[in-house]
């Protein structure tokens, strides 16, 4: 076949335009590294003319002294602003030794200091843009242009120009730039930088394909189902910008640590100062003290988190949910798509006297090849694992509301619903079995009843062991099923996966109305995948959709399970508590080791040029902690060994 003509356009060049979210923090973060350059420069010249040349003092002090008044001042500036607005941080520490330092003619102590204060600045965005390393990755991998096929002609476009329904072209190796359906071609594609699966999934007419999945061997032409700016690629690229404007509460604790810690520094600083009368001691305890940039290993570790969480297919919109996930003790599930798969399965078949069941099978199978009802599936799938051999077809036609009809081994077949029946045409329906719980069709065979298929939505594999392990392992106390399907379907999926408490046929304002309820009595966690559910995850504690069944859903979440599986919601919980754990870490732990330093220091053990240095080596060792949150730990979920196949 020969292949479609293209027509190449300049290549674009990626630029911070395509991902504005990863563009530089720009001046701030500049003035920081600046500012700590020549805080270095000047350190090392000082002790160059110092001991090296023996210069006079004030030949060697004057490197310090240049720093201490073009950098110690801005620094200042910026603190003073935070005294005013009554902040009382504490960074607030550094600005009080800038100045004692200066006073007291201790200038090698004071620049160690602004380098201490400038150098922290610098450090947390480069932790910042280590424990999003992931994310920018990803943004590196995604394709600036793609190449969109019209009236047979390939062209090279922008990815901000792409529609959806447009007829994209992915050649081999390389990188999906949307969403989409395979319409031609047939290969493999790598999606395990997105879902964390080692291993190539199938692609043919009909797969879904996601933006940032990496093709193989072969072309394949997909029809856009969304936009660029909206395809889960991008999707993922969004929570970095979300979450580094909002303050979770966890960071806020920070905050208060830091608030409480200053007064105490100060108070210890001032006695020393008093009981030795010795200002020197004075200093010497607020430099130690100074816990700048200590505490930014919570916001760190929360950054970390969700960039573990985003390479693990778990979208955090809100960093919030990261710490509140942990204190949840009531979780909500939707029915249908979140404990079940979402799609029917054969249950039961009732036969008429004088007809065999696998030979209703397979003729029901057969016809039902033709069929995109979603019984179809189920019926197809349960011939097939019975290792049926489905029969072809003839005459299939499914005229207004009466059900699939056609030929099947010389048989005439019809699949209809109980209240489809055209008594006058079938015989025998007198022998239809009284109605129940679940989904069903009618199957007759030359014009006599023959049997009826009963349906139910299946359970996940892992629902029952994962809501079993919540629990003992994660300390939930309650359990509730809430869903807007029939009584019957609903105690039926929790008397299998486990549930006691059942909430059925309910609307969306009576979803609303039972989790505000159970929220005030304590903190919620709401699972489901349903516009219905957006509302009640607005109002729990925590929502959580899983799967991508809505963009309404998605939007009401504070967090997005991007791949259809529960296992992704118990590894959530488990970065949670391991980013609570390791974020407390690095602030409390640092602030005991600067709290033992103080005593050293008001003792007079301790200089004020070495206190600086002591900060500074906490200050990175609390840093480097809290960047373990970017990595996977050993166990990220514990229930996969108890799986319960139903």
């Amino acid at each position: 076949m020969q292949s479609p003509a293209i027509s190449k356009t300049p290549l674009e060049v990626p630029s911070d335009k395509h991902f504005p979210w990863f563009s530089p923090t720009g001046l701030r973060r500049r003035r920081s590294t600046i500012i700590a350059g020549m805080a270095i420069v000047a350190i090392i010249l000082h002790l160059g003319l110092r001991f090296g040349l023996s210069a006079a003092p004030v030949v060697y002090q004057s490197p310090l002294l240049f720093v201490l008044l073009v950098c110690g001042l801005p620094l200042l500036w910026q603190l003073l602003g935070k005294l005013l607005r009554l902040d009382f941080g504490a960074d607030l520490l550094g600005g009080i030794s800038i100045v004692t330092s200066v006073w007291l003619g201790e200038y090698l102590a004071g620049s160690i200091i602004v380098l201490m204060l400038a150098s922290g600045e610098a450090l947390e965005s480069y932790a910042l843009r280590s424990a999003s390393s992931v994310l920018s990755a990803l943004a590196k991998r995604m394709p600036a242009i793609a190449h969109r096929r019209t009236e047979g002609v390939v062209s090279d476009v922008a990815l901000a120009d792409v529609s959806v329904g447009d007829i994209l072209v992915v050649y081999p190796h390389e990188i999906c730039p949307a969403d989409g359906v395979v319409i031609d071609g047939r290969g493999g594609m790598d999606e395990s930088y997105l879902t964390g699966e080692p291993f190539q999934v199938t692609k043919t007419s009909g797969s879904t394909v996601i933006s940032g999945a990496l093709n193989g061997e072969s072309a394949l032409s997909i029809r856009t189902s969304k936009r660029v700016a909206d395809s889960r690629y991008a999707k993922i690229m969004e929570v970095m910008r979300d979450s580094e404007t909002k303050r979770p509460q966890l960071q806020r604790l920070g905050d208060q640590l830091g608030a409480s810690y200053t007064p105490l520094a100060l108070s210890v600083a001032l006695i020393a100062w008093w009981l030795s009368g010795e200002p020197l001691r004075f200093l010497a305890v607020l430099v130690i003290a100074t816990p700048c940039p200590l505490l930014i290993g919570i916001p760190i570790a929360i950054i970390g988190s969700i960039a573990l969480c985003a390479r693990r297919a778990i979208i955090v919109k809100s960093p919030v949910v990261l710490e509140q996930i942990g204190q949840c003790r009531t979780a909500i599930f939707d029915k249908t798509g979140t404990l079940t798969y979402g799609a029917p399965v054969l249950t039961e078949q009732l036969l008429a006297p004088d007809f065999e069941q696998k030979e209703i099978l397979k003729l029901v199978a057969g016809l039902e090849l033709y069929s995109k009802h979603p019984l179809a599936r189920a019926i197809i799938a349960a011939a097939k694992a019975e290792g049926i051999d489905i029969a072809e077809a003839s005459e299939v036609s499914e005229p207004p509301g009466q059900g699939l009809r056609g030929m099947v081994c010389g048989r005439r077949v019809q699949v209809t619903g109980r209240n489809q029946l055209d008594t006058a045409q079938i015989s025998g329906v007198t022998q239809l079995p009284p109605v129940s719980g679940g989904l069903e069709c009618v199957v007759a065979v030359d014009g006599l009843y023959a049997a009826v298929f009963r349906f139910r939505d299946a359970p996940r594999r892992e629902s029952r062991s994962f809501l079993g392990h919540l629990g003992p392992k994660h300390g939930f106390s309650r359990l509730l099923i809430v869903s807007g399907d029939r009584e019957s379907e609903v105690r039926y999926l929790a008397q299998q996966v486990g549930i006691t408490e059942v909430f059925a046929q309910q609307k969306p304002e009576q979803k609303l109305a039972i989790v505000r309820r159970e929220t005030a009595a304590a903190k919620t966690l709401y699972i489901g995948d349903g516009i219905n559910d957006a509302p009640a995850m607005l109002a729990a504690t925590v929502g959580m959709a899983i799967g991508q069944n809505s963009d309404v859903t998605a939007a009401a979440a504070g967090v997005v399970i991007m791949d259809n599986s529960l296992e992704k919601v118990d590894e959530f919980i488990h970065i949670s508590r391991r980013m609570r754990t390791i974020a407390l870490q690095s602030a409390v732990g640092g602030i005991f080791f600067s709290l033992i330093g103080m005593y050293f220091a008001a003792t007079g053990h301790l200089s004020p040029v070495n206190g600086a240095i002591l900060q500074e080596v906490i200050d990175i060792s609390a840093v480097l902690n809290a960047l373990r949150a970017a990595f996977p730990p050993k166990l990220i979920e514990d229930f996969q060994s108890v799986k319960t196949i139903f």
